[in-house]
């Protein structure tokens, strides 16, 4: 009877917090910087911890994982792990991670790494995702969030940098290095230290790539982004978020690597995109994965890093995907010892790259599942 009471009064509890947390939020909008966002977070944090003990997602889920408890709560042996770590990124995972729930049911297994992506700027959306990332760790997992330096999204009155440019993203790593969004990266940073969990950081993924993002070397010289990538990091140590596990992330269509790499006391793991897009444009062709990734991997062995596949996944468009998949994977033990991640790109609506939605989904693949189990099984993940 105590229990049940218990849990009515957490429920309501819940609710209130939860109302008190709206109507802050609603009353404040953009004045909820400093102490009143501490405020804001402690009651987030409250509202959070008071779900997790109603719903009891958190032990069901994290018991799969128990092996992966002492890596995870341990940078050193997160950023020399003994064994692969396979993740998933999915894009219908901003209000639930059931989606992943569902992969990982498909693929009868759990996955120590969950990733999404964030955007830099001045929305409230865009500071540190506390909640995101709680959820991820209260689900026996650890976070990797990508965090892209778009900078057309920051307030010209707080940040004088990106008033009356027609491109703010013009010089954009050049500005980040001299200090120009110390406020806004401190206050991620301070947020991030609070997390108090280890998280991998992929900061500015694919910056060799001149097409793709605006902090590429169309708007920027390989030594700003290196100077960024420093001062970044600098600020992050000055915060105390030493949890933060840096992940640098090349495009290996583009062999400019070493003027863009950072150094290797300031990087903690190389991430590689490994995705196929089949025949599904007129630029691209039916690429196995030893084709994709042999691009890049002799360069970026000699960095003595491990190597994380951040994306890794195929179109079903010119060719078999099933088998894709197969030898991608079994090649890893033997040929490419270096791998010691493998991050699925799960996206269902990517409309990033083509005039049309792709759907690199497979969890309704039954060949790609059949494979990826069977793989799995073998490899004891």
């Amino acid at each position: 009877m105590q229990s049940k009471f218990v849990r009515i009064l957490s429920f309501v509890a819940a609710i209130v917090l939860g109302c008190v947390f709206f109507l802050a939020i609603s009353y404040l909008g953009k004045k909820s910087d400093g102490p009143i966002s501490t405020l804001l977070l402690g009651l987030e944090k409250n509202v959070h911890n008071i779900e997790q003990k109603v719903i009891g997602v958190k032990k069901l889920r994290s018991e799969n994982l128990k092996w992966f408890e002492e890596i995870r709560n341990d940078p050193n042996k997160l950023k020399q792990p003994n064994k692969l770590l396979l993740g998933a990124y999915d894009d219908n995972t901003m209000e639930t991670y059931e989606p992943v729930i569902a992969l990982e049911d498909s693929l009868h297994t759990k996955l120590p790494i969950i990733h999404f992506y964030t955007a830099w700027g001045s929305k409230r959306e865009q500071v540190f995702p506390f909640l995101r990332a709680q959820a991820i760790y209260d689900l026996g997992s650890i976070p990797m969030i990508t965090w892209e330096p778009w900078l057309n999204d920051f307030e010209p009155v707080q940040f004088p940098f990106v008033k009356d440019k027609e491109n703010p993203n013009l010089g954009g790593m050049a500005a980040i290095a001299s200090g120009e969004f110390d406020a806004y990266i401190d206050q991620w940073a301070a947020t991030a230290a609070k997390f108090g969990h280890p998280f991998f950081l992929r900061w500015a993924h694919e910056m060799n790539d001149p097409y793709r993002y605006p902090w590429g070397p169309q708007n920027n010289k390989p030594a700003e982004f290196v100077a960024a990538w420093k001062h970044i990091k600098k600020r992050f140590e000055e915060a105390g978020a030493t949890n933060a596990i840096f992940v640098w992330s090349p495009h290996p269509a583009y062999e400019d690597f070493a003027s863009f790499f950072p150094g290797t006391d300031v990087v903690d793991w190389v991430g590689v995109t490994t995705i196929n897009y089949g025949t599904v444009a007129s630029w691209s062709r039916w690429w196995t994965f030893q084709e994709i990734y042999n691009n890049a991997n002799t360069e970026l062995v000699k960095l003595g890093k491990p190597i994380m596949l951040t994306e890794f996944s195929s179109l079903s468009v010119g060719g078999n995907r099933a088998e894709w998949f197969r030898e991608a994977l079994d090649s890893l033990p033997t040929r490419y010892p270096e791998i010691k991640s493998v991050v699925f790109f799960h996206v269902h609506n990517d409309v990033t790259t083509s005039y049309k939605a792709l759907d690199w989904s497979f969890r309704t693949d039954s060949a790609v599942v059949k494979e990826l189990r069977t793989w799995i099984e073998r490899s004891d993940l």
